[in-house]
């Protein structure tokens, strides 16, 4: 019989605002928005959650938050303090266990089950790390305890802000079961919408459904949503340094049809999966795009470049690229948006000589910005070296 694994999430609490609320004392209590200028069609990058209860999230446009919440201090994005502060969190996940998987900056699944013998149970371990998060970083971390990704997610967004909980393995349906069918990963406005007409609110009544109806009526993810229903996710934890692939995405709160906030949103996510690249060691080939529409309608996009990379501009421009042809074939606002990145190497010679179409931007000369730039913000702090606007439209 296979062992039961103990999987945490930890998922900061209003990630950007928390930070900055942490530099700036004074802001405690106060609605705090992150994001560009309303002049400029700024986007909302995150929010305290002061100011979320006025009806303001991420994503959107910052004119309408700021309509909303007049009284909210805005605050430009400051991308290099938040990766500094992440490097910090991720540090104390590496005193539990070396088996990380990042999905974002500010979230991670964490794989402990080698870990209990020298630290104790996995409850033990979750709040060792939230509590050392709290006490050396001044940071609020929500945390889920569960046998599988899965149900470990749901667990830490269960009881935000500030949230703990634990499910163990012969919990896991009498967890589950309540809850909307919602819930399951996957399961957006038009699925859930379907799952209505069919009578199936919560996920017992989700469970309770034969398998080939489910199959019948989603084809492949509804033998996902048989399983999930269940509790089953045998995925792993998959470290960056083991990764195939590095991406990082986001689902909105709000489906987006604007073409400029979306591309907002996607130099934030192609920073980020630069840096990780960067940190790591590891160039990659083939750049991929990933949209989920409104209808939940899901595609991926990608291109090979003749030569690997781990070089910001080049990324986002292939990204970029790659969402402006597929949004002129679809019509239809965003659910979800993600950027990746493929055939990882050891150096960037290993793809090859010739050039690519992307490659006219002086690459070697924009990699070595790169790490020049990652070097003296990691010695100095955010404040040791400011990158350029070469990229367009950044959200800062």
């Amino acid at each position: 019989m296979p062992r039961t694994r103990s999987i945490l999430h930890v998922d900061m609490d209003a990630y950007y605002a928390s930070v900055e609320v942490r530099e700036q004392p004074g802001l405690r209590g106060r609605p705090v928005i992150v994001g560009g200028s309303p002049r400029q069609r700024g986007v909302v990058s995150a929010a305290s959650y002061e100011a979320r209860r006025f009806g303001v999230h991420s994503a959107m446009p910052m004119a309408r938050a700021m309509r909303l919440c007049p009284q909210a201090v805005r605050l430009p994005v400051r991308m290099e303090l938040y990766l500094r502060v992440s490097r910090q969190i991720h540090a104390v996940f590496k005193r539990y266990t070396p088996q990380i998987e990042p999905l974002s900056l500010d979230e991670a699944f964490l794989d402990v089950t080698d870990s209990v013998r020298l630290f104790g149970p996995a409850g033990r371990i979750a709040r060792r790390i939230k509590q050392e998060i709290a006490d050396e970083l001044s940071l609020v971390a929500s945390v889920g305890v569960a046998p599988n990704k899965f149900v470990a997610k749901i667990a830490s967004d269960i009881d935000k802000p500030d949230g703990f909980v634990e499910v163990r393995a012969d919990e896991v349906q009498a967890f589950l079961d309540p809850l909307p069918a919602s819930r399951v990963w996957g399961v957006g406005k038009a699925t859930n919408a379907e799952l209505q007409r069919l009578g199936i609110r919560t996920i017992a009544q989700l469970r309770q459904q034969p398998r080939a109806l489910l199959q019948d009526r989603f084809g492949k993810f509804g033998e996902r949503l048989w399983e999930l229903a269940r509790g089953i996710d045998t995925r792993p934890v998959i470290t960056d340094s083991e990764a195939k692939s590095i991406s990082n995405e986001t689902t909105f709160a709000v489906d987006i049809s604007d073409t400029e906030i979306l591309r907002a949103w996607l130099m934030d996510l192609t920073e980020q999966v630069a840096r990780r690249l960067r940190a790591h060691q590891r160039y990659g080939r083939t750049v991929q795009l990933k949209l989920r529409f409104e209808d939940f309608h899901t595609i991926s996009r990608s291109h090979t470049l003749a030569v690997a990379t781990q070089t910001t501009r080049v990324i986002w421009e292939v990204a970029a690229t790659l969402l402006q042809e597929a949004l002129r074939k679809q019509n239809k606002a965003i659910r979800l948006l993600g950027v990746g990145v493929s055939g990882l190497v050891a150096s960037p010679e290993a793809g090859g000589l010739q050039q690519d179409l992307f490659a006219g931007n002086n690459t070697a000369k924009q990699q070595v910005i790169d790490q020049l730039a990652d070097q003296i913000q990691s010695r100095f702090g955010p404040a040791g070296i400011k990158r350029g606007t070469g990229c367009k439209h950044s959200p800062s």
